[in-house]
């Protein structure tokens, strides 16, 4: 099934002025992060810095993960201080005219293990891997299992509990949906996420999520995906 929520040429550069809002927002958040900052702090400077550089809003409710509540996908910000030596999970998105973006980045703060090193970087293979699938006319269902199968032969499967993306537009979810059970295919001019994870319960997860546009291929976003360390 083809269901094309293809953006029109005006759709897109909203959504880019979106895109680079977030950036900007992750960007002075990096700068901010500190030891004893608690989750809902981040989230709630999250939304202040939105609006402050002209967004609507945000476009959904902010997750800020440390450590193991990066273990719960969709984690409500608490009040837990941030420790040196764990992952932290930022998703994050920004409306601007009424369209969408939608982000997501893990990144360490202070060093951590071997562990938490090689599980990043299979997500990131599976992601980088994911993102080469998405064309026109790909297989929602097939661009899963690219990245679905990877982290499965690295011996994450399991861990591995939600879809690897959605569109994108005036919704935060719309089709395409990348799963395995989807039926559609993409099509060019759509705007989709590719964000695999691997979730450790009680222990740590990571998700990187970027929006591409399908038939182009360039992630929105501006901000590495490899592992940064913040000292």
């Amino acid at each position: 099934m083809r269901n094309d929520h293809v953006k029109s040429t005006e759709e897109l550069a909203l959504m880019r002025r979106a895109a680079r809002i977030t950036d900007d927002v992750y960007e002075h958040i990096l700068g901010i992060v500190r030891e004893g900052v608690t989750e809902r702090e981040l989230a709630d400077e999250i939304l202040h810095k939105t609006l402050e550089l002209g967004a609507e809003g945000v476009s959904f409710d902010t997750i800020v993960a440390f450590g193991a509540g990066g273990a719960e996908p969709h984690h409500v910000p608490t009040d837990t201080p941030l420790e040196r030596g764990v992952l932290v999970t930022i998703d994050m998105g920004s409306v601007v005219g009424g369209l969408c973006s939608d982000f997501t980045r893990t990144f360490a703060f202070g060093e951590v293990g071997e562990e938490e090193r090689e599980i990043y970087a299979i997500v990131l293979e599976a992601q980088k891997r994911a993102l080469a699938a998405v064309a026109d006319g790909a297989r929602c269902s097939a661009v899963d299992a690219v990245a679905r199968n990877y982290i499965a032969e690295r011996g994450y499967g399991e861990f591995y509990i939600h879809g690897t993306g959605h569109g994108v537009g005036t919704e935060i979810h719309e089709p395409p949906t990348l799963n395995g059970k989807s039926e559609e295919t993409l099509a060019a001019g759509q705007a989709v996420t590719v964000e695999p994870g691997i979730y450790l319960p009680g222990r740590m997860g990571v998700r990187i999520e970027d929006m591409v546009l399908v038939g182009e291929g360039k992630p929105f976003s501006r901000h590495t995906t490899e592992l940064l360390t913040l000292r």
